[in-house]
């Protein structure tokens, strides 16, 4: 490369500013034989973004995915964006940004290996061998350093990759999410279970919250995959669309995003539809990952405001929904301490980043030391409001 990183004789590496120019098989074969996949690196999933105009240079996420082949097949990919912003990222640089900026040096545009507006921590080094992860380590920050980009950054990445891109020099970065996992030492099998299982004051405010959903006549029907139809993927989108605009903001995702789901990864996909008076008010979407037993909490929206319902749908049915079907996880999403009152524990994320300049290199390897201090006292205090009754911490 022109930086100077060396690239071995029987690899070849190729960017693509499209993922459709990428085999699907061949890019969904690879996923699958890794540690943490996810459906959301699936190539229908990441198509779809492009396709949809979802995550297009348009919206500031210009594909420039990394394809390596060995002996002409594929041995490691990954999704690459160049990005104009930080918007959907879930991983917070604005002062870095702000620092460029003050600087006199441009900040943007930056090299992003992530799943666009998607805090799924999971695999995004895609990857045969350890050999070829550390290849595409080194070439993400070798792709910056030659279009002279400010930066390099990888988002919501797993054990083996942080292993990777700390061997490649990169700085690491904590953050903490809320899931719920399954317990190994004594498994819940109903939600019933999980309330007994909380101590008596948050049993006594989730058995409050949703009284008051149900006694304000709030009824709910489950739909999955194909079962989702036009009709629901219509109203689900309408309240999509309110929840950002509640919030001033413009929605991510398009309403063609949702219908190449409903194409080509239905089977992903679990609907709840609040109904009240014979009228449709909420919708809640849940991501499936069949294989890993793992459920994710994705968007939500109401035509109108019921008190804790927010909960109901997101949580409180979701929850419920994952015990009777037998799944192992339940993820929350992107922040919020209120998670942990509804049996959901904090759980570290790792991001890792590379930055060209030494000099801010060096200033934000400082901060995030100091960060990451603070980041384990706050585990620490997390923990120790422990919200089950005996204290216990679920399987990881």
């Amino acid at each position: 490369m022109a930086d100077g990183t060396s690239i071995p004789e029987e690899y070849v590496i190729r960017v693509h500013d499209d993922p459709t120019a990428i085999d699907a098989g061949a890019w969904n074969a690879l996923l699958a034989s890794q540690p943490a996949s996810t459906p959301f690196l699936r190539h229908e999933y990441l198509a779809a973004l492009h396709a949809s105009g979802s995550a297009v240079p348009a919206t500031g996420w210009a594909p420039r995915f990394v394809t390596v082949e060995r002996g002409g097949a594929l041995a490691g990919a990954c999704a690459l964006y160049l990005k104009g912003h930080s918007y959907g990222e879930y991983v917070f640089d604005w002062a870095w940004a702000d620092a460029y900026r003050r600087a006199g040096l441009p900040y943007y545009p930056k090299l992003l290996a992530a799943v666009p507006f998607t805090p799924v921590p999971g695999t995004r080094l895609l990857a045969r061998d350890d050999a070829v992860r550390d290849l595409l380590a080194r070439t993400l920050s070798s792709l910056a350093s030659t279009m002279e980009l400010s930066s390099a950054h990888a988002l919501f990445v797993d054990a083996v990759d942080r292993a990777a891109f700390e061997r490649a020099g990169w700085l690491l970065r904590e953050g903490v999410q809320f899931h719920w996992t399954q317990r190994a030492d004594a498994p819940l099998a109903s939600f019933d279970d999980l309330l007994a299982s909380l101590q008596r004051d948050k049993r006594k405010k989730i058995a409050q919250e949703r009284r008051r959903v149900a006694e304000a006549g709030v009824t709910f029907t489950v739909h999955r995959g194909a079962a989702i139809d036009d009709g629901l993927w219509d109203f689900f989108h309408h309240c999509y669309t309110l929840t950002y605009q509640a919030h001033h903001s413009t929605p991510y995702l398009t309403r063609e995003f949702f219908r190449a789901m409903a194409r080509t990864m239905a089977e992903h996909w679990l609907l709840f539809v609040a109904w009240r008076g014979g009228e449709r008010i909420a919708a809640s979407l849940i991501a499936l990952d069949e294989a890993r037993r793992a459920a994710y909490g994705r968007y939500w929206g109401a035509t109108t405001y019921v008190p804790c319902l927010h909960f109901e749908a997101c949580y409180y049915r979701p929850l419920a929904w994952c015990l009777e079907h037998g799944y192992l996880r339940f993820e929350g999403g992107a922040q919020g301490e209120h998670k942990m009152a509804r049996g959901l524990l904090p759980v570290r994320t790792t991001s890792a980043h590379w930055l060209r300049d030494p000099r801010f290199a060096s200033a934000v390897a400082d901060f995030l030391a100091r960060e990451g201090e603070h980041v384990a006292l706050y585990v620490d205090e997390l923990n120790e409001r422990n919200p089950f009754r005996d204290g216990a911490v679920t399987a990881a």
